[in-house]
């Protein structure tokens, strides 16, 4: 018994700090590196912290009195699950009590006899708005923007005349405009989430009607309803009018009653009517729930219950009759409760007992029965019915299940993205509940705790009296018996449920919150800027009117003669306030109203454009991004932090057994995603590549596949599923002689029995050897199926037998007891009884747990081999358990077996009694081996996460996983490195967390130096300096987030390159993400596809779901909703980078537009006494904003882009300038804003001093005098300055840009010309005074050159002399080096191999024509094309033979498995009447090299060889039948050909022998020519694939070919053969010729039309 608490060698337990609560603050945390170290770590900090805790825990017992204790006891009525760890928190709120078919107690009832107590709806609603509040919470959320409150200001002043406002009455209208346009676009976003609400709320659900439900009011419609009259009580509504409709239309509902019933591991559902059809043998699709047949389920079920026959397996099926028997036995329930409630009184109740909550005694009006509801229908205290594949449509407490021992399952996919099974059982109480008559006999109360956001808590009681004796019972109610609300029911028949909470009460809504506004970073940026503008608004307005005051003030002047009247009072005070408002109506346009508006329009430009990029299209779910919030794009491209859960998100939850050592010896050939990426840091690229990976690969399993074929029966075998692909332990399998034998056997054996599996055959019927197996983890699936596959299946549970099959041999087990796996054992163990009458203890676990159990006389060299065989398969991202057994004897078991049900059945300290009872028994084990298994990452994974940290961003990890399973995604997807140093936080208390914390710091500091808070060092470039990672799990990561601690925490973790954080809950992820958003100031990101990510993604500044083939609850809640992990590269570096660049150089240009525009007019206050008169005419000011100068800047935040998309995936480290907010800052705004100031007064000053300085005059004598004519020029002059120079700061001019810079400045000048067409007082012949003038156009030309001048000459020196990083990306891609580096070709490229294309096609025919091509195949690529033998009528396109045949060269993108000569596939194409003979055929062999050839691609229109008849030359069809042409491919079958297509039956030749051939994937449909092989000297040597020679050919190494052709003289580079078309209608066999000749001497080749030419 020693031996099991002996320590594992290779890995001591640290016991430094075992009698310390805390570690000193001046020691450095431990860390470490290497998978395998960092999870060795883990194991033994979290063994630390059990053996506190449980020190703890005893001591605190010990201390208590036994009052205490016994409250202690009460308190801890129910469990909380493995996954809580922790006390439960105190829960706020009042507990509330569910009462069925109990009246409520008058504390509980009202005046008239309701419910006190009311409850939500079951419906839910993420959007913001409703009907009600859209309209004042929408104007709410727009008025919190400082601009739209001036507007609105301004709006007010200008409707009192006087402050002189033209057009006072039309003022409102800009403002109403963008106020209605935004409101459009936040009620189209919120419409969309609506009908995602809409769906989810009617949605169908089975509930008990005609019955009572006391917990509801009789009547609960709201005073409205009732004095509308909606809604009746008891009035079926239309929707679920239409529901039920819409179901019996397609006759998945029968409006019979239900029989629920219980047949073993099966179970059936049916209904009267369908029972009835089954009793009178209906054909099977007359009985039918659901969509389908139920005769099949019934079948399945008896068979179910038979003994096995394993030589007639699987059994026959049963007859009608006897499956109309057993549906007898039910009969007389059926027909009763389809009876009136008078034969039901008839039926007496003493023949049944009563159980439990059902009372029998208890009258029953026996009208209820199942009916079909909407999910938003259903209220607390409901009843429902569950069936398999249903979703859970709120949180349930399970009363009984279809299982004999109450047990269902669950998949949580829609919850946290996982889609193994979680296992919930029913109360004991109401396990006995089948039928809608035993409900109405039951009664009880469940007192429930009240609605909280803990998914793994629940604490409630059921209170019942129990039978005849009536006495008062309760049983408590813990999470195991609790269903949330979007989980799926499987591999259950059906459940009976009673509905606790609803709506916005259950978990999965208390953990989404209500949906948040969120805004992005420049638009909060922006009000600093508007604010800014107001400033100097006001500043301009205040000098002007006091000047103005000033003036008037002047006893003297010549105003009071020339102006007298003109002042709108006496009062010199009143004036100057009258113009400060008049100043501020003329100079408004400073605070741009039109900014808003056009951002709107730009950010859906920007959000239409992300959803049609194709790069992110997902084909499986025929899905794009689908953006939600328009308004925040720009955030995209300032990421710093993306937190992202890790099941689902990062894996697809899909574990593949890729080794395993057994006995020593290492089996498995699969390189992992860790092992690939660690070889490309290490700078071996072609070493692991991936193509080359999977046709090795695909070869050793073809090997493998065909070893195990000959060697033993396995009729379970699914070769898509095997992923242990390893020819070596089949060979060690097949032999009998071999020791390793019996080892391998005993090692599989005992993966198909120590597990807690469910067997299922989805289509007993049509595929009677399918297995699929379920589990509570995919651990546990992977390593049952690779059993399966390897010849070891799990056939199937029964009564306890556990059947399986030892390569091709039945045996059967007896399971004696299960020792189930939880966090804290880390491993699990079964007690089964083999078919020799042994006794066997089988465990598999973490390596140090079963270390420490090893038996004395464990061989020492196989454990340290299998110890460093775990250690390189962690290493390389794999998940390993190891596998151990011993022998029990009778006597130890039969002591132990009692030791451990006493242990089950104690009420104290339960778990620690079953933890001792199992160290009685869990010792002195053997090693058999150990597994790795690989968590399956999404597509591009890793490549993902290297480009984003390139990028500058760090990636969090929240997963509520164990430590262990996140570090090995971590290290699977590069997030972890081999040589990062890891540091592992696990702590009992605030103090420990407080010291593990300061040491890491302290650790952190010595090595990288103080922490920067410079904001232009955010981010952190990958390999600059050494990188570090916390790990921390959810009770640690608790006392963390205390504000005591958090920022603490807080500056180590954003120290670390990457943090990963487990057993969290959601609310812990939320607050983790609000800590670093908050703390750092820094824009975080959210990623996820479950329901408990929900809180995360609402949090971050970005939140992104993931979508699924059944919806996503975290896709519903996020602001950017695709597909796969993947696209989120492209959407930040590309889209993100863009929108970020775009919005931030369109605001500085906004702003500089409007300041150039209106200070102009400010200078003209000068020469006006100060008197607010207008500059411009009128409708130039109105006209400005919106049709001169608005759409410039608009192309630009919707169109610009300063580099391509692939150059900014090329170099992802110029995203680090929007990390650091380089592209929108405050200097960046004031330059701006000076650069208006300096060029408003160039465009004010230089047509001032040319009408100052000399007459204006025009081309007919008349003056250029009036304001008129001087305001105009200086309104051209600043609007073209304003167009131009947006255009200068333009990086990428498309036609789009050239249009509306180009049409903007036209459109200014064409008003002048159509607006002085009209008659006004102010504005007339402006068109031929100005425009037929010298003057105006020299001037505008010359304020244009003179204000963006100097912008050109700062932004030509800064470009060429003091580049950004862009600029230098930017000029390699416009010289043409980045494009060829990443295999762009320009315009002139691309223009010139399209004419050279057409020149070919469009060539004449040479005179030398040769079909054979024999004579200029020399001078060209070798091709052919063949005759067309129909005629130009009968045919729309011309079948054409595949392009890439026999050349000897081989293309760039192949692998170099093709290289190497061998492929898997056949390269040709079939079309319908004409075949070809494309490679490797065996009678066609060129000497000197291999016979597969090696193949170059050509673009589909560009023909090696054209041909040269014209359309008018096509010979008419000919008599002899078209030919056919065969592939000769290397596949590893021999004797087949690839036959091309279908040929038509002739009746004139006679039948020839049949060919096995297979046919051939379609390629370049739109081309006509075909190449031949060349030369042996064009054609470099190459080599066979890595297999053995094979056995069908000749010595000389020239296949044997079944028949002989004729020889005739034809060239001796054109190779090809024909044979009549009536041969052979066979289509069915996939084999191929394998062939393999290398020494073959060259030949002449022979050509034929003889049918037997083949």
């Amino acid at each position: 018994m020693s031996s099991q608490l002996r320590p594992h060698p290779d890995n001591p337990d640290d016991t430094d700090d075992e009698r310390d609560n805390v570690i000193d603050p001046e020691l450095r945390l431990r860390t470490v590196r290497t998978a395998a170290s960092t999870i060795a770590e883990s194991y033994r900090n979290e063994e630390r912290v059990h053996r506190k805790r449980s020190r703890l825990k005893r001591l605190f017992s010990s201390s208590r009195s036994k009052e205490k204790r016994k409250e202690k006891s009460d308190d801890e009525v129910s469990s909380q699950g493995d996954l809580q760890t922790q006390p439960a928190p105190v829960i706020k709120g009042q507990r509330r009590n569910v009462y069925v078919n109990v009246p409520l107690p008058p504390p509980e009832r009202d005046a008239h006899g309701e419910p006190i107590a009311r409850y939500v709806r079951n419906k839910v609603r993420t959007s913001k708005y409703t009907i009600i509040t859209f309209i004042p919470r929408n104007l709410y959320e727009q008025f919190r923007r400082v601009a739209n409150l001036f507007f609105l200001a301004l709006v007010v002043i200008q409707s009192f005349p006087i402050f002189g406002a033209a057009g006072s009455q039309i003022s409102f209208l800009p403002l109403a405009f963008i106020i209605t346009v935004t409101a459009i676009k936040d009620g189209i976003e919120d419409y969309r989430r609506a009908l995602l609400d809409d769906e989810v709320n009617n949605s169908a659900a089975t509930k008990l009607g005609d019955w009572r439900n006391v917990n509801q009011p009789k009547d609960p419609r709201s005073w409205i309803e009732r004095a509308l009259g909606l809604n009746a009580p008891g009035k079926v509504t239309k929707g679920v009018k239409k529901l039920r409709a819409k179901e019996a239309e397609k006759g998945g509902w029968s409006n019979g009653r239900i029989v629920l019933e219980r047949t073993g591991e099966m179970s059936d559902v049916m209904s009267d009517s369908e029972r009835t059809a089954a009793e009178h043998g209906a054909d099977d699709s007359s009985v039918t729930l659901g969509g389908s047949s139920i005769l099949p389920k019934l079948m399945d079920a008896d068979r179910s219950e038979q003994s096995i026959s394993y030589n007639t397996y699987p059994p026959p099926p049963m007859s009608i009759n006897s499956t109309a028997t057993r549906v007898d036995e039910f009969a007389p329930m059926s027909r009763y409760r389809s009876d009136s409630i008078a034969s039901r009184a008839a039926m007496s109740t003493k023949s049944r007992k009563s159980f439990g909550v059902v009372n029998w005694n208890r009258r029953a009006t026996g009208t209820a029965k199942w009916e079909r509801t909407l999910w938003k229908k259903l209220e607390v205290g409901d009843i429902v019915l569950l069936r398999e594949d249903d979703q859970v449509p709120a949180d349930i407490i399970v009363l009984s299940t279809s299982d004999p021992e109450g047990l269902c399952y669950l998949e949580t996919k829609n919850l946290d993205g996982e889609t193994n099974l979680k296992p919930r059982k029913s109360l004991k109480a109401t396990s006995s509940l089948q039928s809608e008559e035993d409900i109405e006999h039951a009664s009880f109360v469940l007192d429930s705790e009240p609605p909280h956001a803990n998914l793994y808590i629940y604490n409630g009681v059921l209170k019942y009296r129990s039978g005849e004796s009536q006495e008062e019972k309760i049983e408590p109610v813990t999470i195991n018996e609790f269903l949330l609300r979007g989980c799926s029911v499987r591999n259950t028949s059906w459940i009976i449920g009673l509905v606790a909470f609803t709506g916005a009460d259950t978990k999965i809504m208390l953990n989404s919150g209500s949906t948040p506004s969120k805004r992005s970073k420049i638009e909060k940026e922006t009000n600093f800027n508007v604010v800014m503008n107001f400033v100097i608004l006001f500043v301009m307005c205040l000098a002007a009117a006091i000047v103005s005051g000033l003036l008037d003030g002047q006893v003297h002047a010549s105003s009071h003669f020339f102006e007298e009247g003109s002042d709108p009072s006496s009062s010199h005070l009143v004036n100057a306030i009258i113009t400060f408002g008049s100043c501020l109506v003329a100079f408004q346009n400073i605070v741009p109203i039109s900014l808003y508006i056009s951002i709107e329009i730009v950010k859906t430009i920007q959000a239409y454009f992300i959803s049609q990029d194709i790069e992110m299209f997902y084909a499986p779910y025929d899905t794009a991004v689908v953006p939600k919030s328009w308004n925040i794009s720009d955030d995209l491209g300032q990421i710093e932090y993306i937190f992202s859960d890790k099941t689902g998100t990062l894996t697809q939850n899909v574990m593949e057994f890729q080794k395993c050592s057994v006995h020593g010896v290492k089996y498995g050939e699969g390189i992992t995603e860790a092992m690939r990426g660690a070889a490309l840091r290490a700078g071996v690229k072609d070493a692991l590549d991936p193509e080359e990976q999977a046709d090795q690969l695909r070869v050793l399993k073809q090997d493998m596949l065909q070893t195990m074929t000959h060697s033993w029966t396995n009729n379970w075998l699914q070769t898509d599923k095997l992923t242990l692909i390893s020819p070596q332990i089949v060979q060690d399998l097949s032999n009998r002689q071999s020791e390793q034998r019996k080892h391998l056997i005993a090692f599989f054996r005992a993966l198909a029995v120590c597990h807690s599996v469910l067997a299922n055959k989805p289509e007993p019927q049509m595929e009677p050897y399918r297995l699929e197996y379920k589990a509570e983890s995919p651990d546990e699936a992977a390593l049952v199926a690779a059993a399966r596959d390897i010849g070891f299946p799990f056939v199937g549970k029964r009564s306890g037998i556990l059947e399986i099959e030892v390569m091709g041999k039945p045996e059967r087990y007896v399971l004696m007891k299960m020792l189930e796996f939880n966090s804290t054992r880390k491993r699990m163990s079964v007690v089964v009884r083999n078919p020799e009458g042994k006794l066997v203890l089988y465990t598999k676990g973490a390596d140090s747990v079963i270390y420490a159990r090893l038996a004395d006389d464990q061989d020492p060299a196989i454990k340290e081999k299998t110890s460093k065989d775990m250690e390189d398969f962690a290493n390389g991202g794999l998940r390993t358990l190891c596998i151990a057994y011993r022998y029990i004897s009778e006597e130890e078991y039969a002591d132990w077996s009692k030791a451990y049900d006493a242990a089950a059945a104690s009420v104290k300290d339960r778990d620690d009694n079953i933890e001792e009872a199992n160290q009685r028994i869990e010792h002195s084990l053997h090693i058999l081996g150990a597994t790795a298994l690989e968590d399956k990452l999404q597509e591009g994974v890793p490549e993902s996460i290297e480009m984003l940290h390139k990028a500058g961003i760090k990636l969090w990890i929240l997963t509520g996983d164990k430590v262990q399973t996140a570090i090995e995604i971590g290290y699977s997807c590069n997030l972890l490195k081999q040589d990062m140093d890891v540091m592992i936080i696990s702590a009992t208390s605030a103090e420990e967390t407080r010291s593990k914390i300061e040491a890491g710091l302290n650790k952190l500091t010595s090595v990288l130096g103080p922490v920067s808070t410079d904001p232009k060092k955010r981010g952190f470039i990958p390999g600059a300096r050494a990188s570090f990672a916390v790990v921390i799990d959810g009770d640690t990561l608790r006392h963390a987030l205390d504000p005591h601690l958090r920022t603490l925490f807080l500056n180590l973790a954003t120290q670390c390159e990457t943090v990963v954080c487990c057993r969290v809950s959601p609310a812990q992820k939320a607050l983790t993400v609000k800590m670093v958003k908050e703390g750092k100031k820094a824009m975080t990101l959210s990623i996820g596809d479950g329901a408990n990510d929900v809180a995360m993604i609402q949090e971050a500044n970005i939140g992104c779901g993931l979508l699924g083939l059944e919806g996503s609850q975290a896709a519903m809640s996020a602001d950017y909703a695709f597909g796969q992990f993947r696209f989120l590269t492209r959407l930040l570096i590309v889209h993100g980078r863009w929108s970020y660049m775009r919005v931030a150089d369109m605001h500085a240009n906004f702003f500089y537009k409007n300041v150039i525009w209106t200070l102009a007019m400010f200078w003209f206050l000068f020469f006006n006494s100060f008197d607010a008169t207008y500059l411009y005419e009128y409708t130039f000011i109105l006209l400005c904003n919106l049709v001169f100068t608005s759409l410039p800047v608009i192309a630009m935040g919707a169109f610009d882009q300063d580099l391509n998309a692939r150059a900014s995936l090329a170099f992802p480290q110029l995203y680090l300038r929007g990390i650091r907010g380089l592209d929108y800052t405050r200097t960046k705004f004031w330059l701006y804003m000076f650069d208006g100031l300096y060029q408003s007064v160039i465009v004010f000053f230089i047509p001032y001093l040319v009408w100052t300085l000399g007459p204006a005059v025009s081309w007919d004598g008349k003056a250029m005098d009036s304001l008129a004519d001087f305001g105009t020029t200086a309104s051209v002059a600043a609007i073209l300055c304003a167009n131009l120079y947006v255009g200068l700061n333009t990086h990428y001019w498309t036609i789009i840009t050239w249009i509306v810079v180009v049409g903007s400045c036209l459109v200014s000048l064409i008003w002048i010309g159509i607006y002085s067409l009209f008659n006004t007082p102010d504005f007339n012949d402006e068109l031929v005074v100005l425009y037929g003038s010298v003057i105006f156009w020299a001037t505008v030309t010359l304020a244009i050159v003179a204000a963006i001048g100097p912008r050109y000459v700062v932004k030509f020196i800064s470009t060429s002399f003091m580049p950004l990083d862009r600029d230098i990306v930017r000029e390699m891609w416009v010289l043409g080096d980045l494009k060829k580096q990443l295999g762009i070709k320009s315009r002139k490229e691309q223009k010139r191999a399209k004419k050279s294309s057409r020149d070919l096609e469009s060539s004449p025919m040479y005179p030398n024509h040769d079909r054979s091509f024999s004579s200029t195949s020399s001078a060209q690529l070798p091709g052919y094309e063949a005759a067309l033998t129909n005629s130009p009528g009968n045919m729309s396109m011309v079948p054409t033979p595949p392009q890439t045949l026999g050349v000897g060269f081989h293309s760039k993108g192949e692998s170099k498995a093709e290289q190497a000569g061998y492929r898997d596939d056949a390269s040709s194409i079939a079309y319908e009447g004409v075949s070809y003979i494309v490679e490797g055929d065996p009678d066609e062999v060129v000497a000197g090299a291999s016979p597969a050839y090696n193949r170059v691609s050509l673009p589909p229109s560009v023909s090696p060889n054209p041909s040269y008849y014209s359309a008018s030359d096509i010979p008419i069809p000919s008599p002899i039948p078209s030919p056919e042409y065969y592939t000769y491919d290397q596949g590893l079958s021999p004797n087949s050909v690839n036959r091309l297509s279908t040929p038509r039956r002739s009746t004139l030749a006679p039948p020839a022998p049949i060919i096995p051939r297979t046919r051939t994937p379609d390629r370049s449909p739109d081309s006509y020519e075909m190449q031949v092989r060349p030369t042996p000297s064009q054609t470099p040597a190459l080599q066979p694939p890595p297999s053995s020679f094979p056995s069908y050919m000749s010595p000389e190494g020239r296949p044997i070919s079944p028949y002989q052709r004729a020889e005739s003289q034809a060239s001796g580079m054109s190779y090809y053969a024909t044979a009549s078309e009536h041969w052979t209608d066979d289509e069915d066999d996939d084999q191929t010729i394998n062939e393999h000749n290398h020494n073959r001497t060259q030949r002449e080749s022979s050509y034929s039309t003889s049918p037997h030419a083949i």
